[in-house]
């Protein structure tokens, strides 16, 4: 497949910058609402706390998983980075799979679940390790480091 320009490059990482940054926020959004969630004696806030997540788990989280998945995919295949070239591409796609199963999928069901009244416990681990993997995934990608693979 052909390079695209430095110009489109460009474009292209900015909008992979911008849903990955719209997830990040999004985990803290939903640490944030889960501490209100468990220090509140009151059962409306505690119910509009995980409401609240649970919209967001199928409208932002879902809309900038998939935003940054593909922006992520036409960058690896349109530029010089390529998909398995750099140890540090292969250890954010291994991330990728993580805050995937952690994001739409996860959060949707333990959100549901805490919604319910079941224990929030998954909800808290699902939301530190997305907040961690996301915040791993921004280290590699601007710190790059392992260097190049050796063909082999």
């Amino acid at each position: 497949m052909s390079k695209i320009s430095m110009t489109s490059r460009k474009w292209l990482l900015l909008l992979h910058l911008i849903f990955s940054a719209i997830m990040l926020g999004g985990a803290v959004i939903f640490l944030v609402l889960s501490i209100v969630a468990a220090t509140t004696t009151d059962p409306n806030v505690f119910q509009a706390c995980y409401t609240v997540m649970h919209v967001l788990s199928e409208s932002s989280v879902r809309a900038s998983t998939i935003g940054t998945l593909v922006t992520g995919i036409m960058l690896s295949a349109l530029t010089h980075w390529g998909f398995l070239r750099y140890h540090w591409i292969i250890a954010k796609e291994g991330l990728s799979v993580v805050t995937i199963a952690l994001g739409p999928i996860g959060m949707y069901v333990w959100t549901a679940g805490a919604l319910s009244g079941e224990n929030p416990l998954m909800l808290w681990i699902g939301i530190v390790l997305q907040i961690l993997s996301l915040v791993a995934i921004f280290l590699l990608s601007v710190f790059k480091p392992w260097g190049k693979r050796v063909p082999g």
